[in-house]
């Protein structure tokens, strides 16, 4: 009688283990973004009012992306039909106005029995609000009021200054920003002076990371694929901070240009939109522990650079953060959570060259005050990441991302095909490989090793 529960506890405390790995490390998403400090006059180029005043505009895109998992286990992992649309137009001569919304299908988790009701629940079908605000203008100062999107990072396709950003994590940091990224309720205003620019930022209701279900592939917690029914029920739902006034985010930021220096730091107080899971006491004695998802109250301070120099771009980004709370090793601890400060760093290079082609590497690390042993998945070794691509004719574009811990970690390792039939429709045949050991923020998903076809027309 006493082998079961044992078995159980040991499967627990090896899971439990791995419950930091989505929080110890920054993120990486598989796109390359360009984000750029503009003028007051482009700095919401791309939601330019239409030719004609008060006349809305459509735009959107539908996307596709079939997914086959052919690590062991192997199984169709995505059958995904995404429809995004957006209207945008004008009130009088200085407002602006937007509204967007997103839906998602999935054949897999409407038809297969690989996953847990949980997890065919939760992905099946989606419906998503998109950034939906008004734009207004005084003097100097430029107001946007609603949900909307606020990108703090200048890297190229990583999350360190982006602080402020909430993101679907349901397919772990694959899909492309415009499908991680959940747009905050939030009033934002911005002043222009000159090459200067500040910027204020309250988030009365904070979104926070959909780290799906448990038994899903990219839950922060690798559990076996499938997932027995009695492990999922160990992991409990997040439990989001209440919604008050006192629980709001805010934060101010400061950009300029010094000599062709893009320069900028900021400050960010919130409740962290990753969750930490903390190890509550068993329901009753001899049965397992329990893990809460929670959200920390902390603070970040930071800043970004970046300068054009002709041949190659240079950028870089650190941020400091205050009060994260990390799990432990030892499971006998109050709730196997410690608070350790941390100092994230990132430099990256990209060159673009003749052809069409890119090349961008980038160097990142974490350092923890205090020492990090004694913590689950936590390693101060730095990491690299290599991409490359190039237009071998006009309509196809290979391409290979390559991130990597140079110590623990793992890797992961994204060669794709792009083909463009026409100016508004991609198609995409990719593979994405995971390494490493279990316990690596990578190689946790090592039997997550997938081939994908993915395509999307924008009107």
């Amino acid at each position: 009688m006493t082998a079961k529960p044992r078995t159980r506890l040991t499967l627990l405390l090896l899971t439990g283990a791995l419950a930091l790995s989505a929080i110890a490390s920054p993120g990486i998403a598989g796109e390359r973004l360009q984000f750029a400090q503009a003028s007051k006059s482009d700095l919401f180029a791309s939601d330019a009012a239409p030719a004609n005043v008060g006349e809305p505009r459509l735009g959107g895109w539908v996307e596709g992306l079939v997914a086959y998992n052919y690590a062991d286990p192997s199984h169709w992992s995505r059958a995904v039909a995404r429809f995004n649309v957006s209207a945008q137009g004008t009130l009088g001569d200085d407002i602006k106005w937007k509204i967007g919304g997103r839906v998602d299908t999935d054949a897999v988790y409407a038809g297969s029995d690989f996953y847990l009701d949980r997890v065919r629940d939760d992905q099946r079908f989606d419906a998503f609000h998109g950034e939906t605000y008004i734009d207004f203008t005084r003097e100097d100062w430029t107001f946007r009021i609603g949900a909307q999107h606020i990108v703090w990072g200048e890297v190229v396709g990583l999350f360190f200054a982006d602080v402020v950003s909430a993101r679907d994590m349901r397919e772990f940091l694959l899909p492309r920003f415009d499908v991680i990224r959940i747009p905050q309720w939030a009033a934002r205003a911005e002043y222009f002076h000159g090459d200067s620019h500040v910027e204020f930022v309250w988030i009365p209701v904070p979104l926070f990371d959909n780290i799906g279900k448990p038994g899903s592939d990219f839950y922060p917690v690798p559990l076996p694929s499938p997932t027995p029914q009695v492990v999922a029920e160990l992991f409990r739902d997040p439990d989001h901070p209440s919604r008050t006034l006192r629980n709001s985010n805010y934060g101010v930021r400061a950009n300029t240009l010094v000599a062709g220096w893009d320069l900028s730091a900021f400050y960010y107080r919130s409740y962290n939109a990753q969750p930490t899971f903390y190890r509550e006491a068993p329901v009753a004695p001899g049965q397992p522990f329990l893990f809460q998802p929670r959200h920390d109250r902390i603070w970040q301070a930071g800043g970004t650079v970046s300068k054009d120099f002709g041949e190659f771009v240079l950028r870089g980004e650190a941020v400091y953060t205050h009060g994260q709370g990390f799990t432990r090793t030892d499971l006998t601890a109050p709730e196997s959570v410690v608070k350790r400060n941390t100092l994230d760093y990132i430099i990256a290079a990209d060159w673009s060259l003749p052809q069409d082609s890119r090349i961008g590497v980038q160097v990142f690390q974490r350092v923890f005050s205090g020492s990090e042993n004694g913590l689950f998945f936590a390693t101060e070794s730095p990491g690299v990441s290599l991409f490359v691509s190039s237009k071998v004719t006009s309509t196809l574009e290979p391409q290979l991302l390559w991130m990597q811990y140079i110590k623990d970690g793992g890797g992961l390792i994204r060669p794709a095909l792009n083909w463009y039939p026409s100016q508004d429709l991609r198609v995409t045949v990719g593979v994405d490989v995971f390494t490493g050991s279990q316990n690596g923020f990578f190689g946790r998903y090592d039997n997550r090793d997938r081939a994908y076809v993915e395509a999307r027309w924008s009107f």
